[in-house]
């Protein structure tokens, strides 16, 4: 066993971050002081153009892991919000007698239907299996969703009073942002957006000029309501994204992003400075992964025959459909794997090579002694009752990472250091907290507090826009003595 322990251990050089910080999530205790948040929201991008590798799973991992310490460790509530990023380039093509590139978008290609299909195939499972294992909720939003968004929109437009600024941090080679207004006819769009020219910007939103090489010169008229697609490059959706995030005084956004975005996110910084008024969220970069010459794991160089597989890249590395198990087991793996890293700052703010990670995992343990269980906050009055096993109901809303509870499930309540284990008897769906509370007994949701007393908390907890979302009665039994 002792063997065992040794080949699992990291061993991490110290950095600044680690000097600075005793927790990796204590990155986001200054915004959280500055602005006191009602809600934090740990918010991920990733193109959904195939399977995901090991580093996307990384980050996803870490934002779940993330919001799960910062709702322990600050008492806030948190989300992860999941951008799917649709508007990546599904075919290009050179213009035969310009060449001239342009591309079309997975969401122009295969339409709402085929990106709901690439969701379902590749990250609905996984997200579910996330919020399981964490007790943290999700929300997914397509590119194709938020830059239709009237205040995404306004921000972009904002944006185009000092598009002489912002072009050079954005494009610092050329200074010709990449803005690809899709041809209305075909859907196809300049890659480059050479010939993409602004015409006029106002107060009635902004005019843009195009070439398309199959239905030639076309105008496009954005406005914060209309319906003319936004395709911004990488660096200008973020600029925007991020802008539109930080004025949202309800929920602090935190963005998680791999490691190597930490060198773009200087440009997207530069153009923040040219712009008025805001400063850029809080950002957390996770671990990235990198084969034996240093350079980021890419699976398409691999698949091109363009470099060979480092060593140490196992199959499911590069592609996690390959991994030998269930999606339940490969969220296992990778909450174990990122919980180590999250144990240090200096685990979590470096990067490791394939090797070093397939040496990690080879000393994982095979087994545990408990059972797989979703955990649930509770306050401590309410925690105290499960623990002692008079609370026997417990009341939630149906969020999408409860749609699949069902009895022999186990969940873990959790209260600052202490937790309890417990088994699901029964769930049982209802329209509203009345006819639940009218229906199981207040005794048993609460035996210290009558039902109107009842009711008016859990309305303080829950708002009618929750209620709405249907009311769960979770019948639960006690395992074992909480763990403090």
């Amino acid at each position: 066993m002792h063997g065992r322990t040794e080949r699992m251990e990291i061993i991490s050089p110290n950095n600044v971050l680690a000097n600075a910080m005793l927790r990796a999530v204590d990155m986001v205790r200054p915004r959280l002081q500055a602005t006191n948040p009602d809600r934090v929201a740990f918010v991920v991008g990733t193109q959904i153009n195939g399977a995901p590798h090991l580093g996307t799973s990384l980050v996803q991992t870490a934002a779940f892991l993330l919001a799960k310490q910062t709702k322990r460790t600050f008492g806030v509530d948190t989300i992860v919000r999941f951008s799917a990023l649709d508007n990546a380039p599904y075919d290009i093509r050179l213009d035969p007698e310009t060449h001239h590139a342009y591309q079309t978008t997975y969401r122009h290609a295969l339409g709402p239907d085929g990106i709901e299909a690439l969701l379902g195939k590749y990250y609905r499972a996984m997200f579910d299996s996330l919020a399981d294992a964490t007790g943290v909720d999700y929300e997914i939003e397509t590119y194709t969703d938020q830059q239709a968004d009237p205040g995404f929109r306004h921000e972009f437009l904002a944006t185009l009073g000092r598009l002489d600024q912002i072009r050079w941090p954005l494009a610092p080679s050329h200074g010709q942002v990449h803005l690809r207004l899709p041809c209305p006819g075909c859907g196809w769009a300049e890659k480059r957006a050479e010939r993409t020219k602004l015409l006029r910007t106002g107060s009635g939103g902004a005019a843009f000029a195009a070439v398309c090489t199959d239905h030639g010169d076309y105008e496009t008229h954005v406005t914060a309501e209309s319906g003319a697609y936004l395709d911004l490059a990488t660096l200008y959706r973020n600029l925007v994204k991020e802008r539109h995030a930080v004025r949202d005084s309800v929920t602090l956004s935190v963005m998680v992003k791999g490691g190597d975005w930490a060198y773009g996110c200087q440009l997207v910084d530069e153009a923040f400075a040219q712009l008025p008024g805001l400063a850029p969220p809080p950002r957390i970069f996770t671990p990235m992964v990198l084969t034996d010459t240093g350079a980021k794991l890419s699976k398409s160089l691999i698949r091109d025959g363009k470099v060979p597989p480092p060593p140490g890249a196992r199959p499911w590395m590069l592609d996690v459909t390959d991994w030998d198990g269930t999606t339940d087991g490969f969220v296992d793996a990778m909450v174990w794997l990122v919980g180590r890293m999250l144990a240090d700052p200096k685990h979590f703010y470096r990067s490791y090579t394939t090797a070093e990670l397939d040496r990690i995992m080879t000393g994982r343990p095979s087994t545990t002694t408990t059972p797989r269980a979703r955990e649930m906050n509770l306050y401590r009055r309410y925690f105290d009752l499960v623990a002692n096993g008079s609370k026997t109901i417990e009341v939630r809303v149906q969020y999408p990472n409860l749609r699949n509870l069902a009895a022999g499930d186990h969940i873990r309540f959790v209260c600052g250091r202490d937790d309890a284990l417990t088994r699901v008897k029964r769930v049982t769906r209802y329209r509203t907290f009345e006819e639940m509370l009218d229906t199981e007994g207040p005794s048993r949701v609460n035996p210290t507090s009558p039902r109107e007393q009842q009711l008016a908390n859990i309305r303080r907890i829950y708002g009618p826009e929750k209620e709405a979302l249907g009311v769960l009665a979770i019948e639960i039994e006690l395992l074992d003595k909480p763990v403090g």
